[in-house]
């Protein structure tokens, strides 16, 4: 997203895509994140890594997944009239993320429909995914999001 005005839920159209942000992973903060949430030894310990089936240092899923929300939040979140969340869907990890990956973070908006409960919100799935620089995507799951409305009304004709 290049603007500055904030993203309503009128704003988001099925089929749009954003690109977040690009983020070089380092060997450091793979070992930093691992020791305190996920200390497995192809997380924490190069040489371990390296005998393992993944055969050297990888990311802890958690920490891939942590590093795209980060990237999304950081991109949308100061802009947009976000309203939380409600869950996510298919959290995948489809290809280990190493130190020096860059990692690009993308989204598309999936569905949209306006609350049934609450007049003043609606809901947006997106589907995310983690892209590193060989074009492999590494992660992907699908979010569903809440967004304040501009103003209560009928829903938008393109909004599934």
């Amino acid at each position: 997203m290049t603007s500055a005005a904030p993203k309503y839920w009128e704003d988001f159209h099925v089929g749009e895509t954003d690109v977040h942000g690009v983020h070089v992973i380092t060997e450091e903060e793979i070992v930093e994140f691992a020791r305190t949430f996920d200390p497995q030894p192809f997380h924490v310990d190069a040489e371990a890594a390296r005998a393992s089936h993944f055969g050297g240092l990888v990311a802890a899923g958690a920490h891939t997944f942590a590093l795209c929300m980060g990237l999304i939040t950081r991109n949308e979140a100061h802009v947009s009239a976000g309203r939380g969340a409600s869950g996510i869907e298919e959290l995948r990890w489809l290809v280990p993320v190493r130190p020096g990956d860059t990692l690009t973070a993308q989204s598309r908006v999936v569905d949209a429909w306006p609350s049934e409960r609450v007049a003043d919100r609606g809901t947006v799935v997106h589907e995310h995914e983690l892209v590193n620089q060989a074009g492999e995507v590494v992660l992907r799951f699908r979010g569903r999001g809440h967004w304040a409305r501009r103003s209560p009304g009928p829903e938008r004709a393109e909004a599934g």
